[in-house]
């Protein structure tokens, strides 16, 4: 009885859709592609990448 069913689900969206338009919704979810993105990006330039090897600084620090 608590659960929502799938008519229930498309409800909300149509009226989240009157509420808001298919234009405003569509803007955001490309920001938050966006947004995605830029995150995947910086979590791969925070760590080296996996080409350079676990040891590429060693070649630069021989003593």
């Amino acid at each position: 009885m608590g659960s929502m069913s799938i008519f229930h689900w498309l409800l909300v969206l149509l009226v989240i859709g009157l509420l808001f338009g298919t234009d405003r919704l569509r803007n955001m979810g490309k920001d938050l592609g966006i947004a995605v993105r830029q995150f995947k990006e910086g979590l791969n330039d925070n760590f080296p990448s996996e080409k350079e090897g676990p040891h590429s600084s060693d070649k630069d620090n021989k003593v």
